[in-house]
């Protein structure tokens, strides 16, 4: 699955540096994720770093976007031109 930000995000900017795929950007009042960029960080990291370093825990799985852990390894690497 691609991840998205809740309504609760705080916009606090913390998420969209740690993303290795550019794939979190301002919104109009909130951080948004897209999700045609998302890997969930795989084959960067072990875990989603959007979700490591959000303080109030809004970067969740977007249930409108399941994706197997292969598909997003795929994913990452076209995105990294792999």
């Amino acid at each position: 699955m691609a991840l998205k930000i809740d309504v609760e995000c705080i916009a606090c900017g913390a998420c969209e540096p740690e993303c290795p795929n550019d794939a979190i950007t301002e919104g109009e009042e909130i951080y948004v994720i897209d999700p045609d960029l998302c890997s969930e960080c795989v084959g960067a990291f072990s875990e989603p770093r959007c979700a490591e370093v959000c303080p109030v825990d809004v970067c969740r799985q977007d249930p409108d976007r399941q994706e197997t852990e292969g598909g997003l390894l795929e994913k990452y690497n076209r995105i990294r031109g792999k």
